[in-house]
């Protein structure tokens, strides 16, 4: 069987990106909830609150290695695989990757080690200082590697010479038309994979008897994020989508599933999107709505894939988005209900219905689930263009042969799967074994030794 080494390609890179997402998503927003734990702890004296960051430095300093590793390796692969990439856009990719190293990566990365260690060797706010500077560090990260994807999404302030790339304006590269509304939507994603995880480990604890006087608070920061944060999205996503629709009208039609050109297009709630026939089978929708969504009209008019010349492939879209949009309606209901419930009850989840703290363990990861199926609605929906209506991604590959590509995405997926496997069983593991037997000095010097009775009766509670 003879494979596409294109193809073969294109699927290492997801796979390789797919993995990578998973842990920036975590680190970008746990680092300003590790400043909120700190900043909580300095203002109250309250114990607990040092507890929940001790415990979450320890998650963030795993999830930050894991997210390092496999951006090195991505990195890698825009060299094996994707050589053209950088030698027709390396005048704009070049310098943004380098901004995101110089100004990002190695703040977060020198002054981790400050935050990690340094408590009770340095001053109280010198280690709060620390903590913020670590959050803004993967903060700024995300925003350069933003930078670069939004512009290939939107292409604006360049100059092309001799098949080159060539700056003309940094700032219409930087903020182009796309960015804004794309840096939102992935932070406030972040936010919420990182709400939900944070809420689902805690309830865990209290599920398996292992919660100890920081789960409530941790419980509660999560839960609250979660439930506060979850409607911004939805109005964000919404602008996000109506800017996609002016520049990426194609995209659009491959989610919603618009063969020919359309007004008052209904919302599809499912079909199986018919590609050699250019319709759907088995359509369930709601008239109009679709239109009304995109268009703010009721008749508003859709642009059908009928009217492109090349159009990204439909069923990953149309599929990617409505899982996605599915797993934000359950976190929305879920983060809502368990609010209200768990305040009713004075924010104890032991006196929380067994069901309700069940359910939020079960969605830790559901931030994952949505932020992996709306990346995929990003990259995909960019195909068959690497820079959008410029340079064709088959145009930008290597030629390396296509057995050489399946035999190292086979060791990728291998890789990939035993480490989010170790990962999820480590955080587990941390998650039903908490410790804090050590408190810190107030003002620099060694740590002191948590008397022994405070720690069992901290864990007891």
């Amino acid at each position: 069987m003879d494979f596409d080494p294109v193809l073969l390609a294109r699927m290492q890179f997801a796979a390789n990106i797919t993995f990578h997402i998973l842990f920036p998503t975590i680190s970008i927003s746990l680092g300003w909830m590790l400043l909120f734990m700190r900043w909580r702890w300095l203002k109250t004296n309250h114990r607990p609150w040092l507890t929940a960051y001790r415990f979450w430095t320890k998650v963030f300093a795993l999830t930050f290695a894991l997210g390092v590793v496999s951006g090195i390796t991505m990195s890698f692969q825009f060299g094996t695989n994707w050589p053209g990439f950088m030698e027709k856009v390396g005048n704009i990719a070049g310098p943004l990757l380098g901004f995101e190293v110089l100004t990002a990566f190695f703040l977060e990365a020198t002054f981790l080690g400050v935050m990690l260690f340094g408590h009770g060797r340095v001053s109280e706010r010198v280690h709060l200082l620390a903590t913020f500077l670590v959050a803004f560090g993967t903060t700024m990260s995300a925003f350069w590697i933003l930078v670069l994807n939004s512009w290939m999404q939107t292409p604006v302030g360049y100059e092309i010479i001799n098949g080159e790339f060539h700056v003309k304006s940094w700032l219409e590269i930087i903020f182009n038309p796309s960015f804004p509304y794309r840096f939102t939507h992935v932070l406030l994603a972040s936010m919420l994979t990182m709400a939900f995880l944070v809420a689902g480990v805690s309830a865990w604890q209290v599920l398996r008897g292992r919660a100890n006087a920081s789960t409530p608070l941790a419980l509660r920061a999560g839960l609250t994020l979660a439930a506060v944060l979850i409607p911004v999205q939805i109005v964000v996503g919404d602008m996000h989508g109506l800017n996609t629709l002016h520049h990426q009208p194609q995209k659009i039609a491959a989610i919603e599933g618009v063969w020919h050109t359309e007004r008052g297009a209904p919302l599809l709630l499912f079909a199986l999107p018919n590609e050699a026939e250019k319709r759907n089978d088995m359509a369930i929708g709601i008239p109009k709505m679709a239109s009304l969504i995109l268009t703010h009209e009721w008749d508003g008019e859709l642009k059908g894939l009928n009217e492109f010349e090349a159009h990204p492939p439909v069923r990953p879209l149309f599929f990617s988005f409505r899982i996605m949009v599915a797993i934000g309606s359950l976190m929305l209901l879920v983060s809502w209900v368990g609010w209200w419930l768990l305040r009713r009850h004075g924010w104890q989840p032991d006196r929380a219905p067994r069901w309700l703290i069940g359910a939020i363990a079960g969605m830790t990861f559901s931030g994952w689930i949505a932020t992996v199926a709306g990346w995929y609605v990003t990259e995909i929906g960019r195909q068959p263009w690497i820079v959008h209506g410029l340079i064709k991604t088959a145009d930008v590959a290597s030629t390396t042969p296509a057995p050489h590509i399946a035999l190292t995405l086979t060791g990728y997926l291998i890789t990939y799967v035993l480490l989010i496997v170790a990962y999820v069983s480590v955080l587990r593991y941390m998650a039903e074994k908490p410790s804090d037997s050590y408190d810190p000095a107030p003002s620099g010097g060694a740590a002191t030794p948590l008397p022994t009775q405070f720690a069992n009766k901290e864990n007891a509670a």
